[in-house]
C-alpha cells in the first residue's frame, strides 16, 4: 500500500467520525418571534442574538440549522423544542 492510499484511507476514515447531527427548526405560521427566540436560548444555548438570527433565517428561508453535536445531546434539546410547540428533527 503507497503512502498515499493510506493517507487517503485515513481520511475518509476521519470524516465519518466526525459526522455529526443536527436540529433543523421550521417555520411555522403559529409562533412569535419573541416565543421561538426564548426557546432557542433555553433549549439550544444559543446567546440572544444568536436565537434572533435564526429565527429571522427560519422565517425567511423556511428552515435553519439551530444546533450540532453528538445525538445524545441533541435529543433531549430536540424534544424542548417540540414540547414548546416549534418544529424541529433531528437529520
Amino acid at each position: 500500500m503507497s503512502s498515499k492510499t493510506k493517507i487517503q484511507e485515513e481520511v475518509l476514515l476521519d470524516e465519518e467520525v466526525l459526522k455529526q447531527n443536527e436540529i433543523v427548526l421550521y417555520n411555522d405560521d403559529v409562533n412569535t418571534f419573541d416565543h421561538v427566540i426564548d426557546t432557542l436560548i433555553n433549549a439550544c444555548d444559543h446567546v440572544p442574538e444568536q436565537a434572533e438570527q435564526c429565527a429571522i433565517i427560519v422565517h425567511y428561508k423556511g428552515k435553519c440549522t439551530v444546533k450540532s453535536g453528538d445525538y445524545d445531546d441533541l435529543k433531549p434539546r430536540c424534544s424542548m423544542l417540540l414540547e414548546a410547540g416549534l418544529s424541529a428533527e433531528i437529520i
